[in-house]
């Protein structure tokens, strides 16, 4: 991947040159600028970069989010990402909708998991892959999950966050990105502590992205007035790279004896986050009609 630093200072330089251009009377370079399509991104942890780093700030935005990565594109701007890990549904709408205008062409969102625990289930349920048996906490964090995304609730959330979308972006098309696999699925018939964790993480993702897919689908075919709104599934491009395979792109780091679990661990890491870039590039994501 090219160096981020060097990508900063091209485009500096590129932003000074055009600016001497319109001091000189050159029309082509504003001309230029103006075509890119004005692009903000919202959501969690997975849409600020979290787990590849170096941060800009607390929200674990990082230059190698899937975002950063669309704004190396001559045909995208990325106005900001406004994403930041933990947020909710609710979150996004509450704190970030501000960056949100008639002017904005492009919004792409990362939000649903925060709002069925993801944390909690990571912190409570993780230890499976050591090989112990998990507490009662794992259990009560899973089986709260499980009847957000069945019982219907998760999906109001998100179709109410989609619809403040498309009234804060009236001319924006919307993009809801689905999360990966975490750790790879696996075959049937495991009884040990970490193949029953593995099949609990894989039914959520798949209720997970079905939410989010759903939510999406309701909020595209509401009216024809209202914004475009499409879903990216990221687990297809993921398979084979989950956090235990030979070639993770999610991230499992290991803590010594009484060190703090690794905040980035179970989220992408540099290479997932080509993978995300990748897999909306391939969708049409962003492309703007």
């Amino acid at each position: 991947m090219v160096n981020t630093t060097v990508r900063r200072r091209h485009a500096a330089f590129a932003a000074g040159f055009a600016a001497l251009a319109m001091a000189a009377g050159l029309a082509a370079a504003p001309a230029q600028a103006a075509d890119k399509t004005k692009y903000i991104a919202l959501g969690d942890s997975f849409a600020s970069g979290q787990g590849a780093g170096p941060y800009l700030d607390d929200c674990f935005r990082s230059e190698n989010a899937y975002s950063e990565l669309a704004d190396e594109s001559k045909a995208i701007k990325l106005v900001v990402n406004a994403a930041c890990s933990g947020k909710t549904t609710q979150e996004v709408v509450s704190d970030q909708l501000r960056q949100l205008n008639k002017s904005t062409e492009l919004v792409t969102i990362t939000a649903g998991g925060n709002n069925i625990g993801f944390g909690a289930i990571i912190t409570a349920c993780a230890a499976a892959l050591t090989g112990a048996t998990p507490g009662e906490a794992c259990n009560t964090a899973i089986t709260g999950a499980t009847a957000k995304l069945q019982g219907g609730q998760l999906y109001s959330e998100l179709l109410s966050m989609i619809r403040s979308v498309q009234a804060a972006a009236p001319n924006a098309k919307i993009v809801l990105t689905g999360y990966p696999y975490l750790l790879d699925p696996i075959e049937a018939g495991r009884t040990d502590p970490a193949g029953q964790f593995i099949y609990q993480a894989t039914q959520l993702s798949d209720l997970l992205n079905g939410n989010i897919l759903a939510a999406a689908a309701a909020a595209n075919a509401a009216t024809e007035d209202d914004p475009d709104v499409q879903f990216v599934d990221v687990r297809p491009v993921f398979l084979g790279h989950g956090a235990l395979s030979p070639d993770p792109w999610i991230n499992l780091i290991p803590s010594g004896p009484g060190e703090p679990v690794d905040p980035d661990n179970f989220h992408p890491n540099e290479a997932g986050y080509e993978a995300y870039f990748a897999a909306l590039s391939a969708a049409g994501a962003y492309s703007v009609s």
